[in-house]
């Protein structure tokens, strides 16, 4: 397919209050102020003139650089009209710039952009450190608004951007809501009898298995067998595995690293006696009810306090390293992403119809990332396969009113397309720095097959997709960071603001 021929079309949403605007009013719209206060928003927000994008990403699939280079874009690529060609509002001349503004939420710790493009852009460059918990940046874009009720008020409109930055881990904590801890239990115990969660558990599993649940609860016990649990999970994370669940116990965030919110673990078997005959004391008693005040304290509380207010959801993967790791993690990574769209549901019987109601997400982002880690000629393929993984689950979230998109990217480019001559025919490459090397190497990862491969076809040595350092730049706030199709990703969330 040839990109270069795709156009899009910009839709102008005006909401019902908009047309209720008073000449009194004309006055003061073109000129939001910056400082947050409730009235602010709400006008904002029913004028269509602020969104809050929630920016998600499984393990390892480079948030922090994918926020960073986002950012960037919008801050100092938009002086010229072809680094983001299909950013319509860039490419036809109407961006008037963007400006960082002082956040709407005191609460929330702030998205450190600055220090992270420093990291990116420094001598040597360095992939910016990633977060482990929420944070905000709020940003300011004007533009040549082409919708005549505005440019009678005023030709130049302001649309506010929040970025929300929080860990994958999080958002798969979200089934839980639906689990009591025995259903729980008995999807991890199922989990672990298949590699490589099989060989990851044996300890934990060990010790449990010479655990009695009627005991009084001990807090030493407690205490280690959610730690060995805990050890099994970054374990995981290690070998490239997604579904990790509790989030909170790999990314805690400094206020509940020790927590006894944190202290408790599943069980390998169910109590096979009625539970009402455990004391209240009991070791089973007190992980059930650790269990329940974890989804309460911290699972219901960050979707309520936060994520009924999201407009638009961003889902990041890494999925060249599903291949390299093999079939198992692609399994996992597969199982993971379809949970977090079967949780978006928006039909009456969905879990955010049940909890929140009015929760209004409209438009959903799955992106695969490190798309210059593949050959140009691969990058449809990597597309079309991210696409296949999704397919059933994508389908249920269009029929529920979610209007999603699949890309293949690259936040930051750090690869060029280069060509070798192998016995006497010319071979597509990439040319780039890799990570534990100092020296460029021109090399062919590997193909990407557009359909999942059986089990058995995932052989060791296989795929071998490298990871590299980022690029040198000369000047960084000359322009916008080397991208891979970045301005696809911003004209399907932001497109229809303008």
């Amino acid at each position: 397919m040839d990109f270069r021929s795709e156009n899009f079309d910009i839709n102008i949403n005006l909401s019902l209050p908009s047309l209720l605007i008073t000449n009194n009013m004309k006055k003061w719209l073109p000129r939001f102020s910056s400082t947050s206060t409730p009235l602010n928003e709400t006008v904002n927000r029913s004028l269509d003139k602020q969104v809050k994008l929630a920016v998600t990403g499984l393990s390892r699939s480079g948030k922090t650089v994918f926020i960073t280079s986002l950012v960037h874009q919008l801050l100092h690529g938009l002086g010229t009209t072809t680094h983001l060609p299909f950013f319509q509002i860039a490419s036809s001349g109407r961006l008037r710039g963007t400006k960082a503004m002082p956040q709407p939420d005191m609460h929330i710790p702030s998205f450190l952009y600055d220090s992270a493009i420093e990291q990116l852009c420094g001598d040597p460059p360095t992939w910016p450190k990633p977060t482990n918990g929420i944070s905000e940046i709020r940003l300011a874009i004007r533009y040549l608004s082409d919708n005549p009720f505005f440019k009678h008020l005023s030709p130049i409109s302001t649309l506010y951007v929040d970025i929300i930055d929080y860990p994958g881990e999080w958002l798969l904590d979200l089934p839980l809501l639906e689990l009591e801890y025995e259903q729980w239990s008995e999807q991890i115990a199922r989990a672990c009898e298949i590699e490589p969660r099989l060989s990851l558990s044996k300890e934990w599993r060990i010790f449990l298995n010479n655990l009695n649940l009627a005991d009084e609860a001990d807090e030493t016990v407690m205490r280690q067998a959610a730690n060995l649990y805990t050890d099994f999970l970054h374990q995981c994370k290690q070998h490239g595995l997604s579904l990790l669940q509790p989030g909170r116990f790999t990314m805690p965030g400094d206020d509940l690293k020790d927590a006894p919110l944190l202290k408790f673990c599943p069980l390998l078997e169910i109590p096979q006696i009625p539970q009402n005959t455990y004391n209240e004391n009991s070791l089973f008693a007190e992980m059930k009810k650790r269990y329940n005040s974890y989804k309460e304290h911290l699972v219901k509380k960050f979707y309520e306090e936060h994520f009924s207010s999201f407009d638009r959801q961003i889902i990041l993967a890494d999925v060249l390293s599903a291949f390299n790791n093999g079939h198992a993690t692609f399994v996992d990574m597969r199982d993971a992403i379809n949970m977090v769209l079967k949780s978006f549901h928006y039909g009456k019987s969905g879990l955010f119809n049940k909890l929140f109601g009015g929760l209004k997400i409209d438009k959903m982002l799955f992106a695969t990332t490190k798309a210059d880690h593949v050959t140009p000629d691969q990058l449809p393929h990597l597309e079309t396969f991210f696409q296949n993984m999704l397919a059933t689950s994508h389908n249920n979230a269009i029929f529920e009113g979610v209007q999603t998109e699949t890309l293949a990217l690259a936040a930051v480019k750090c690869t060029q397309a280069a060509y070798t001559m192998f016995e006497g025919k010319k071979i597509s490459c990439i040319k780039g720095v890799p990570l534990k090397s100092d020296k460029p190497v021109a090399l062919f990862p590997g193909e990407v097959p557009p359909n999942v491969p059986m089990p058995e076809e995932w052989v060791k040595g296989r795929f071998h997709f490298v990871e590299f350092k980022p690029p040198r730049l000369a000047n960084v706030h000359g322009g916008g960071l080397p991208h891979i199709r970045l301005d696809r990703a911003l004209e399907f969330l932001l497109g229809d603001k303008f």
